[in-house]
């Protein structure tokens, strides 16, 4: 190395100065400062040092450095000492500190020569700054014009008002860091469109068309019809504001707006065309060649071909996801406005490939959440039964919005003799997992109460059928039966929280329920209490989510359950029970802000029951003489009822059914007749069979009384009992 040359320490590029703006372009490199002199270490083996002069960057020494400069004057330090900076030539004055081996030159962004700042400035002397840098389109980036105020790096004069373009990596990097993130906020496909449009309108574009696949295949689909293009949304810089910043002069109302593409909704592309070509290349293309224009004029269609600017002022980008290409994108600048440039395809191919990969997330989290909506639909009751005797309400909120199933579920199940089977179970978790368990314990419970099983037998088999589900499946369940004629209810319990019962008077009284062992643990035995069931009432089954939170225990949120219970009957007043629709609602609102740690499902059921004026109920013997006998009843009980149109019919299908139970039973046959909106008759029997309808051939003797049935009842069926069975039917009372 030659003596006479001087050694300086680089000092690192790119790095924001502190209380720079990071958004401004030139605080990205630090202004060339002079460092604090080292002090002066002379090399053992040397002599003394020796002045040697500063050079400048083209080899000159310079001015007053000369050989008859005065010592201590603008001399450079010996070679030797080689972290010994140089003074400046002149006061205030720096040059920019050469970059390291292997590190490329970097743009002179914080020191200008003394022409570029003189020529930088007004002759006011104030700092010419862009007019963006204003009014935020463009903060940071320094106008740079010569006197005759054109641009001095295209030569193009830019009217009043128009934010300049990107003219630095530096600038096209913040740019896409600050889109892509605006991106990838999005959640969905309507979200991580507009992103786009948004990021790039008017700071990259003055226009963009965004066309996506119709329609969108999800995942590892394959597509099986024709590649079919949709536009789905348009943004623009309007036609007002670019009057007011001075872009172009507002349009005349007869002619049509500048970028104002008139596209078409649909484009097939067809293979081997011009569009398929530039989509499959997948590359960001300028559209002024001639296989691009064919693309555009096949996207757009006849009529928006000649509203796009000529020249490199609009790019088509293809947005390809993971597997296909899904779209594309149509960026425009007008004619006022410099062209793109070639890195600014760099700037589209970024903002395509980042909203592709969203667009699929996106398609892919829509799809998951479909599944799980109609995974939680079909798993609880779409609408609730309306059975004799009572009215029933339900809610369901899952834990959060974006856990849409859980595991809590609630029923209501129509039993033989006018009776009802209401459930609310939880199963641990608000998982998909937790929602098909829930779903197999449901039609479990279903199948048990199609039975006919007591509460206590129900919960015993649910248990079993967890087991056989898996050793973690832990639940907690509780089954009611109603029986609307004798007023009662017949409760067990699973480990689940007591149900509340809300009097006529507006006194709430929370049941003593035997809590049970929750479903899974194996091994326990259930026990079911019978309660009374006073007209009026309402019961409210509930999951413990309404009642236990993070801030609550479970037994402090049953009072407050039971205190707001008391406190809506209060403004119906003693003698009319509160609407079962309001009264969810307000039960619903005593939950806070941390209260929704868990699903909940809410099953409200108001006892009408059925008065013991509008019940007959006789036994027969199963003698042959029991059709005739059933006959007389029923005409005496419809007699009494007022109900003799209906005298006929009942006649007729009280004596086949009868007919049907003496025939095959060797125990009294029971006859029951309940007048409620409809007019229902119930005859059992302690064979097991149910009957089935059939076909009778023309030469059979039998075989039509299920078949008259069919045809005269409003419904009919048969339930089969842990004592033999029961058929019944519905007529209409007019």
């Amino acid at each position: 190395m030659d003596a006479t040359r001087v050694t300086e320490q680089p000092t690192s590029f790119e790095r924001p100065q502190a209380g720079a703006d990071p958004a401004d372009a030139r605080g990205a490199l630090p202004r060339a400062s002079r460092p604090p002199a080292l002090p002066v270490q002379p090399r053992p083996a040397d002599g003394p040092p020796r002045p040697v002069q500063a050079r400048s960057a083209d080899g000159e020494p310079p001015r007053g450095a000369g050989p008859d400069a005065p010592p201590g004057g603008e001399t450079a330090p010996a070679a030797g000492f080689e972290h010994a900076q140089p003074r400046s030539a002149e006061p205030g004055a720096s040059r920019r500190r050469p970059a390291p081996d292997g590190i490329p030159a970097q743009p002179d962004a914080g020191v200008r020569t003394g022409q570029e700042a003189e020529a930088s400035r007004w002759p006011d002397g104030q700092e010419r700054r862009s007019p963006g840098a204003q009014d935020g389109r463009e903060p940071g980036v320094r106008e740079r014009r010569g006197p005759d105020g054109r641009e001095r790096r295209t030569g193009q004069g830019l009217p009043p008002g128009r934010p300049l373009p990107m003219r630095r990596d530096g600038d096209r990097l913040r740019f896409v860091g600050a889109a892509t993130r605006r991106i990838a906020r999005g959640m969905d496909l309507d979200e991580i469109v507009m992103g786009l449009c948004r990021a790039t309108v008017p700071t990259f574009s003055d226009a963009i068309l965004v066309y996506l696949r119709e329609p969108l295949p999800v995942g590892d689909e394959r597509p099986v019809g024709p590649l079919v293009l949709r536009l789905r949304r348009t943004d623009r810089i309007p036609a007002e504001r670019d009057g007011e910043v001075g872009f172009m002069p507002a349009p005349v109302p007869e002619q049509p707006a500048e970028l104002s593409v008139a596209a078409t909704e649909l484009c097939e592309v067809r293979p081997g065309s011009a569009l398929g070509e530039v989509l499959r290349g997948v590359r960001p293309v300028f559209t002024d060649a001639q296989p691009a224009a064919a693309a555009l004029a096949e996207l757009l269609g006849g009529d928006g071909r000649p509203a796009v600017p000529d020249g490199q002022r609009a790019i088509l980008a293809p947005l390809r996801g993971r597997r296909r290409v899904i779209g594309a994108a149509l960026f425009l600048r007008r004619p006022e406005r410099p062209a793109f440039e070639p890195d600014d395809l760099l700037v589209a191919a970024q903002l395509a490939t980042h909203s592709a990969l969203g667009i699929d997330k996106a398609v892919l989290y829509g799809r998951e959440a479909y599944i799980a909506d109609e995974l939680q639909r079909t798993m609880l009751p779409e609408t609730l039964p309306r059975p004799t005797g009572v009215r029933l309400a339900s809610r369901y909120l899952p834990a959060a919005e974006t856990a849409r199933v859980g595991g809590d579920w609630y029923d209501a199940i129509p039993l033989p003799g006018s009776r009802v089977a209401l459930v609310v179970g939880d199963v641990m978790g608000h998982s998909m997992t937790s929602a098909a368990i829930m779903g197999q314990l449901r039609t479990t419970a279903q199948t048990l109460a199609g039975l006919d099983l007591p509460p206590q037998e129900v919960l015993h088999h649910l248990d079993e059928q967890a087991q056989r589900l898996g050793t973690d499946r832990m639940a907690t369940c509780l089954y009611a039966v109603y029986d609307p004629v004798s007023h009662r209810i017949t409760i067990a319990n699973a480990g689940h929280p007591p149900p509340v019962l809300l009097h006529l008077g507006g006194r709430a009284e929370v049941l003593r329920v035997p809590p049970g062992a929750p479903i899974g643990v194996g091994g326990v035995d259930f026990e079911a209490v019978e309660l009374d069931a006073p007209a009026g009432g309402t019961l409210l089954l509930y999951t413990d989510g309404l009642v236990e939170s993070r801030l609550r225990d479970v037994w402090t949120g049953i009072e407050q359950l039971r205190e707001k219970l008391q406190a809506t009957a209060q403004l119906t007043g003693p003698d009319h029970p509160p609407p079962l629709e309001a009264l969810c609602d307000e039960v619903l609102d005593m939950l806070g802000p941390g209260d929704r740690d868990d699903d909940i499902a809410l099953l409200a059921a108001r006892f009408d029951g059925i008065a013991p004026s509008d019940v007959a109920y006789w036994f027969l013997e199963p003698e042959d003489s029991a059709p005739g006998r059933a006959r007389r009843l029923a005409r005496r009980a419809l007699s009494r009822w007022g109900l003799e149109e209906l005298t006929d019919s009942v006649e007729l299908l009280v004596s086949e059914v009868v007919t049907n139970a003496v025939r095959y039973t060797s125990r009294p046959v029971t006859l029951r007749l309940l007048r409620t909106d409809v007019l229902r008759c119930e005859v059992g029997d302690d064979v097991p069979q149910l009957p089935r309808l059939r076909q009778a051939r023309a030469t059979d003797e039998g075989g039509r009384g299920l078949y008259l049935v069919n045809r005269l009842a409003r419904r009919w069926g048969a339930t089969r009992l842990s004592t033999g069975k029961v058929v019944w039917f519905e007529l209409n009372r007019t």
